[in-house]
């Protein structure tokens, strides 16, 4: 099992290069194959807790506004780095008396959006771009892979922030460099699950049948690839939550004074020999949800019998 951590400081794009087996899953009577691959995971405690957790976050993000207790751009200079406990501001406050809790809840919409909008595009683009190179061959083949491997050639950490750096600081142009970041990853684990399928008995069936090659792709190989690629896109939200944080921390994604786990991170770090616990709780909640993702993706993956 991986961690964030783990995650954030390899190159996450050495994950994809690893060849993907589908297991063949057993059949069971009155049950298709998503309904087994849901019993197995409700069955596994570990992956049911991460997705309690992440819905807890994603419903304490979309009800922010009614769960807040203050305005989240609010400050007082006469009340900044209050501790946790304090009675007016549970968790504190931040360098300019705003109150934590509050932008804490806020920052999590934003940290969110940018941490899984980038691996759906990429999800939708790379997987498409890899059926077409698994399933045509030839010089497609080469075409798309060659210039996923270019891509491959540079660290996804120095990719994004070269890539933010050169298109400016923004929350548009993050999700872009994070997009661009993954679609070669999502790309290389959907052709070497294509080219596997591409062989199987009930594909070549299908095209001796006289079947078109665009309905046995949509009929015979699309539902085959996609559950373990979507496996796979699922655990690169950990890795880009990480990399959406860092790009705020560096400046390159969210400005202020708009809330981001990343960004109050960067605006606290004068404030943690002051006040280290406060300073300290946007990149618990970084950990907390990259980590369950992370786990999440791990029980989906053992439901799933896909192997990497």
């Amino acid at each position: 099992m991986t961690t964030p951590t783990s995650l954030a400081s390899a190159d996450p794009g050495a994950a994809a290069a690893a060849p993907v087996e589908i297991a063949e899953a057993p059949i069971q009577a009155g049950r298709g194959y998503w309904g087994s691959v849901l019993a197995r995971l409700v069955r596994d405690p570990v992956a049911m807790a991460a997705a309690f957790v992440i819905l807890c976050i994603v419903l304490a993000a979309i009800f922010a506004p009614l769960i807040a207790p203050m305005d989240p751009f609010k400050g007082s200079m006469i009340r900044r780095l209050k501790p946790v406990g304090d009675a007016t501001y549970w968790l504190g406050s931040d360098e300019l008396g705003r109150d934590m809790l509050s932008r804490l809840l806020y920052a999590g919409r934003l940290s969110l959006f940018m941490g899984v909008l980038p691996v759906v595009i990429a999800f939708f683009i790379g997987s498409g771009l890899g059926i077409l190179a698994g399933y045509a061959g030839g010089w497609i083949n080469t075409l798309i892979m060659r210039v996923v491997d270019v891509f491959f050639a540079f660290p996804s950490v120095l990719l994004a922030i070269a890539l933010s750096g050169a298109l400016g600081a923004g929350i548009l142009n993050s999700i872009v460099s994070l997009t661009v970041v993954f679609v070669p990853q999502i790309t290389r684990v959907a052709e070497s699950v294509t080219v596997q399928i591409r062989n199987r008995d009930y594909v070549e069936a299908a095209r001796v049948s006289g079947a078109n090659p665009f309905r046995v792709v949509r009929v015979q190989v699309l539902g085959n690839v996609l559950g373990p690629v979507f496996v796979y896109a699922t655990s690169l939200i950990s890795v880009s939550m990480i990399l959406a944080s860092g790009l705020s921390f560096l400046g390159l994604g969210v400005k202020p004074p708009e809330p981001e786990w990343g960004l109050m991170l960067n605006t606290l770090r004068t404030a943690i020999y002051v006040n280290p616990l406060v300073a300290a709780l946007p990149g618990v909640m970084i950990f907390l949800t990259s980590i369950s993702f992370n786990l999440l993706s791990d029980g989906l993956r053992s439901a799933m019998e896909v192997r990497q």
